[in-house]
């Protein structure tokens, strides 16, 4: 009977037991097919979300983007084929003569520089530079150009632009050590129309440019309008940087080379084609002018060696320059040979790396914050000498009116509030020799100049 009732309950607990696996079962396979549609709807939401982020990449690839900065006003399109961009550079100066009698340089302030620099990029491989500059009394255009850059190596500019010829004159005009540039630019051409072929090799190492162009006089800052003669410059220069991409960082800053031009001028009887129109002081006093009627007759070639070497705080950059020009005036003809050289020096107080390409302050002006921005120690001598033939029988220039020499030292002290605003102070003193004029007329060259520059330039 107990067996009965054993076998009968077994029996009986079994089928629960049945029962209830069969609904765990039902509500397992539930679950599983609950999980199975999330899993689905996961996978379709998360493709939709690439679907979006494809399109918002491919959408971000095509639209303008336009940003402002430190560097300017950028505008492009999304590809970067085109590419619009707005600098500028303004420089306020002043200039105090002293011990001239009151009829020496005029004393005062002047817009040096007021230029909105309009450059960019069209399909990818073509630049382009629009320079106007309402500094001065005149408006005048300084760039105009279009650079094909093919590759760092192989690249053509053609237009208006800097011959490429002097280490100081390639300077950017918003990073010059001084207000002025030194007496050996004066021996160079300054801006000239042509066509030129430059690069960049082994990743800067080296560096070449050789062009053709109308052929321009000695540099002038204050001249621009002047009558080329009836030939072509053409004009070459190469420039190396052996350790640029090396470990040795003592010698990573040293570059040296050599550039020149050489053009054939021929006489024209209604200006004074292919001559400068004279050779000025720091100060931007005439010191040195040809003769009335004297012309260029002949060849032109000018050498220039070159080299800078900067190293942490330190910068010095030095150049010499040989500009020989044969001349007519009537029946006479010569053949000059001037001559100028200059080294520049600076020393960084505040431990920001100098360069070529100018400074960067490590700690912008702040007050605030205790920071006063970059403070830069410089100095410079140079000297020009004009051939002694020029005034032989006052024919070609004359020693009453022009000194046959300068020599100029200045020192100065610039601070950079940070990337766009700088403050530049300096003094420079030019003395002169051969001159025979009257020394009681007060005027340069009959005296030394001596000069107090200051200087407020934004730049972006």
């Amino acid at each position: 009977m107990k067996l009965n009732r054993w076998i009968f309950g077994t029996i009986l607990g079994s089928q629960f037991a049945f029962a209830s696996f069969a609904a765990d079962d039902a509500d397992i396979q539930a679950l599983k097919k609950q999980i199975q549609d999330l899993d689905q709807k996961v996978r379709v939401l998360e493709r939709e979300r690439e679907i979006d982020q494809d399109g918002a990449a491919v959408a971000a690839k095509v639209a303008p983007k336009i940003s402002l900065g430190a560097s300017g006003f950028n505008f492009s399109s999304g590809d970067s084929n085109f590419v619009a961009q707005l600098h500028a550079v303004v420089q306020f100066d002043s200039r105090s003569f002293f011990n001239d009698g009151g009829v020496n340089g005029n004393d005062g302030f002047l817009l040096r520089r007021a230029r909105p620099i309009f450059s960019g990029t069209v399909f990818h491989d073509f630049d382009y530079n629009f320079t106007p500059d309402f500094g001065g009394s005149t408006v005048q255009i300084q760039d105009a150009y279009v650079n094909y850059r093919f590759r760092p190596e192989f690249q053509v500019q053609a237009g208006k632009f800097k011959s490429p010829i002097g280490l100081e004159h390639l300077v950017a005009d918003k990073d010059t050590l001084f207000n002025e540039r030194s007496l050996a630019t004066a021996l160079v051409p300054n801006r000239d129309l042509g066509l030129d072929l430059h690069g960049d090799l082994f990743g800067g190492v080296a560096s070449y440019a050789v062009g053709v162009f109308n052929g321009a006089p000695d540099y002038s800052s204050t001249t621009t309008n002047l009558s080329f003669q009836d030939s072509k410059a053409f004009v070459g220069r190469v420039f190396f940087q052996p350790w640029r991409n090396t470990d040795v960082n003592v010698l990573r800053g040293l570059g040296f080379g050599l550039a020149g031009s050489y053009e054939a001028n021929h006489p024209n009887t209604n200006s004074a084609t292919g001559l400068t129109p004279g050779y000025v002081t720091d100060g931007q006093q005439k010191f040195f002018t040809y003769s009335s009627g004297v012309n260029a007759s002949g060849a032109q070639w000018r050498i220039s060696p070159q080299a800078y070497y900067y190293y942490g705080p330190f910068g010095l950059l030095a150049e010499y320059v040989l500009s020989d020009q044969s001349v007519k005036k009537a029946a006479s003809h010569a053949d000059l040979q001037n001559q100028a050289w200059e080294i520049s020096g600076s020393w960084l107080l505040t431990g920001e790396d100098a360069g070529y390409n100018g400074v960067t302050p490590l700690h912008p002006f702040d007050p605030r914050s205790n920071e006063w921005g970059a403070w830069q120690l410089v100095a410079r001598y140079g000297e020009l000498n004009v051939d002694r033939h020029a005034f032989a029988g006052a024919v070609f220039a004359d020693p009453a009116k022009s000194a046959s020499g300068a020599q100029a030292w200045s020192v100065g002290l610039n601070w950079y509030l940070n990337k766009n605003l700088r403050a530049n102070l300096s003094y420079a003193r030019t003395t002169f020799s051969g001159f025979t004029g009257s020394t009681t007329a007060g005027l340069v060259p009959a005296q030394a100049e001596n000069v107090l520059f200051s200087r407020l330039q934004l730049a972006f």
